[in-house]
């Protein structure tokens, strides 16, 4: 089982910035992907980001040049920086975790339960 705990979300002005973090703990076998997710209300849950086990990450059209995501393998962490965000921006913010290796478990995908990220006009 792999548990993943995110922090870093909450209310924050249009054109704020908000750091939202993931930390994975549990059976993590190498390697293994993470990325973000968000849902916002009335609309299906979608990518916003992933990072490979090397570092190769691919955001989003909407969130380009604004967000970063990064991950610090030392700590099993995944962050999401949210620069100039936009009330649309406003969702709850999913981390995911894949294990990609030879001998991941039988799961092979786990998720957060989620942070919500509210930007006001």
């Amino acid at each position: 089982q792999v548990q993943l705990v995110e922090s870093g979300g909450g209310l924050v002005q249009a054109g704020g910035s908000l750091r939202l973090s993931c930390a994975a703990s549990g059976t993590i076998v190498n390697p293994y992907a993470m990325g973000w997710y968000r849902q916002a209300p009335g609309k299906q849950r979608e990518l916003v980001a992933d990072i490979s086990s090397g570092g190769s990450a691919n955001l989003a059209d909407s969130v380009k040049g604004r967000f970063a995501i990064s991950r610090d393998n030392a700590e099993y962490t995944v962050y999401l920086q949210m620069n100039s965000l936009k009330p649309e921006d406003t969702a709850v913010y999913y981390c995911k975790y894949d294990c990609l290796g030879f001998w991941c478990p039988v799961t092979k995908t786990f998720w957060g339960q989620g942070t919500q990220v509210t930007v006001s006009s």
